[in-house]
């Protein structure tokens, strides 16, 4: 059955679907209040929901206090932004413990650099140039460097810079100019003393060279090639070196032993300039630059020359103790290489074994030692890398008695030596 609406009209418009004609037109819902648009940044339609009712008041201000928030906190990183491109940041304090993470190596060189300009500050009025003359055929004409040590005009240089000359003029840091006059010549090391006629000189101060380590800072100070004052700075890179040593004419050569390695360098003319660690001390009297390589250069350390050093202030006429045997300084190469019992100590004879290895009329010789033994202890202080024989007798004066702990025929032996003067020649 079907019921018909006594309001509706009978006239049927042809052009509606069947349903509509039936029916009537399909029930529209009622207009939403707002406005259901999908946001921009999507591309699926918004769900139709109902909406609840609003409530007004408190509810929203958690909504406004976001807003503001984000908005104070925007603002101001783009005032910091602005002040970082206007200002610059501010430098390091070089306190990592207030500044994690923060990379301190500019604060380590400014450091380093400080330290090298005060310890150059110390010295450097000591640092004299030496200018020698004479010769044969002018075999003796250079220049030099040394370092006054006592303020009455006492200085120390090498044994080349002054060997042979016939005149020596010696240039202060502050120009003046003195006369000098070689005092002596040590006949061990390439060191000599020269003496100028002069009181109130400024003094290098002088340090130790048994406590250096490999890798510490080191400095070279003197005048090479001519360019006066000059610096420059390496590291410790070696202990107990041993090199054979030229003149400038190439005419003589000579062994030296203990020698410090540098690579501070090192060129003609700071030959007996002073090499001086960071605390402004003189630890070694540069001696020698390796020709066939860069960065290598040596020097005497300070404790053998202070032995000199002492003499010529009392006066007395240089001279080193001495027992009188040809040595070869062991290390474990040549204890490997020749099966040696030790790997450090004094091997007695030549390296061909060839020559003498005990001098005639030597103390060695009038206490018995011979080729072949090996001298591994003196007082009871054991040789070492860079401690070798002569350097634990240079301490002694001629005449003192030393023991020697002396291996012979796989047995030790103790034997006691009194020590002779070095000679000349």
């Amino acid at each position: 059955m079907t019921t018909e609406d006594p309001n509706r009209s009978t006239d049927r418009d042809p052009t509606e679907g069947v349903e509509v004609q039936r029916y009537g037109p399909t029930p529209q819902p009622d207009a939403k209040p707002e406005w259901q648009a999908a946001p921009a940044w999507t591309s699926r339609p918004a769900p139709v929901v109902s909406e609840p009712p609003r409530r007004r008041g408190i509810a929203a201000l958690p909504l406004i206090a976001i807003a503001v928030v984000a908005g104070a906190l925007a603002g101001g990183l783009s005032a910091v932004a602005v002040s970082n491109m206007v200002e610059p940041p501010p430098s390091a304090t070089g306190d990592v413990a207030s500044s994690p993470g923060t990379n301190n190596v500019s604060d380590v060189r400014i450091e380093e650099s400080s330290a090298v300009i005060e310890a150059v500050g110390k010295v450097t009025p000591a640092v004299v140039t030496i200018r020698a003359s004479g010769g044969l055929l002018g075999s003796a004409d250079g220049t030099g460097s040394g370092f006054i040590y006592d303020a009455d005009g006492w200085i120390v240089t090498n044994r080349h810079v002054v060997a042979d000359a016939s005149e020596l003029v010696v240039v202060l840091n502050d120009g003046r100019q003195f006369p000098g006059e070689v005092y002596g010549i040590d006949t061990l090391t390439d060191l000599a003393i020269v003496k100028i006629d002069a009181t109130g000189l400024p003094v290098a101060p002088i340090g130790i060279s048994a406590d250096l380590k490999p890798g510490q800072l080191a400095i070279a100070i003197g005048n090479p090639l001519g360019y006066e004052n000059t610096v420059t700075t390496g590291v410790v890179s070696g202990l107990g070196r041993q090199i054979r040593a030229s003149d400038a004419q190439q005419t003589s050569s000579e062994q030296l032993n203990n020698l410090i390695q540098t690579d501070a360098a090192i060129n003609p003319g700071n030959s007996g300039g002073p090499l001086v660690n960071s605390a402004g001390q003189v630890i070694g009297v540069n001696t020698a630059v390796n020709a066939d390589a860069q960065g290598v250069g040596f020097s005497i350390p300070i404790d053998v020359a202070k032995p000199i050093m002492q003499q010529a202030l009392d006066g007395q006429e240089l001279v080193r103790p001495w027992i009188g045997v040809y040595y070869q300084p062991i290390d474990p190469a040549l204890a490997a290489e020749q099966d040696l019992p030790v790997e450090y100590g004094a091997l007695i004879g030549t390296a061909d074994g060839s020559g003498q290895a005990v001098f005639p009329g030597s103390p060695a010789e009038a206490a018995g030692l011979q080729a072949g033994d090996i001298i591994v202890a003196i007082d009871g202080v054991q040789l070492a890398a860079d401690s070798d024989l002569s350097t634990l007798i240079l301490p002694h004066a001629v005449g003192d008695t030393i023991t020697l702990r002396v291996l012979r025929d796989n047995s030790t032996r103790d034997v006691d030596v009194t020590l002779g003067e070095l000679p000349a020649d």
